[in-house]
């Protein structure tokens, strides 16, 4: 019975596998040379897998740690053979340009990609994405103080209407809202 369930559970699994290939497939066979062309140039203006570079350079990194830790008295070699072994897959860097460009041209038309790239090759576009990220979290550190200051402000309003209707409220920090102590 265990036998059947995993050889079920196998085919199961290999029937997804088929049809995410399948449909990977009819994938990029819908997306025009144009159209592919326009997603890599939107992926290049917006920089989108530039934060991937390091993975490469990371892992072979890592991995002369671990090797080197238990084989110190090889330490040149170990990272003479990394290096090599890291600089043999370079190129498979492409296969994921050629993926996200395959995300992006599924996700946008050819013309939006082409309005992306446009934008994000102006100056104002470039701004943007230097530019955006420090905007973004200044934007944030100053939603967290004005969401403080509303939730003060909300639980004065609350504990002052609350009195005025001759209601003693608890406060939720200590104390009763009528008084604001013990």
């Amino acid at each position: 019975m265990n036998f059947q369930l995993a050889k079920t559970a196998r085919g199961m699994v290999a029937g997804f596998a088929l049809a995410c290939a399948v449909s990977s497939a009819a994938m990029a066979q819908d997306i025009s040379e144009s159209h592919f062309a326009a997603a890599r140039a939107a992926l290049s203006a917006i920089k989108a897998t530039d934060v991937y570079d390091n993975i490469l350079p990371a892992a072979a990194e890592s991995l002369k740690a671990r090797l080197i830790a238990n084989n110190i008295d090889l330490e040149a070699e170990i990272s003479q053979v990394v290096d090599e072994q890291a600089f043999a897959l370079v190129s498979r860097r492409a296969d994921l340009e050629n993926e996200a460009a395959r995300v992006y041209a599924s996700a946008f038309s050819e013309d939006e990609l082409k309005a992306i790239t446009a934008f994000y090759t102006t100056e104002a576009g470039k701004k943007l994405l230097s530019t955006g990220p420090i905007a973004t979290r200044e934007i944030d550190k100053a939603a967290r103080i004005w969401s403080a200051g509303i939730e003060r402000d909300l639980l004065e309003n609350v504990s002052k209407a609350l009195n005025e209707q001759g209601l003693r409220a608890n406060n939720p920090e200590g104390g009763d809202a009528q008084t604001g102590g013990n």
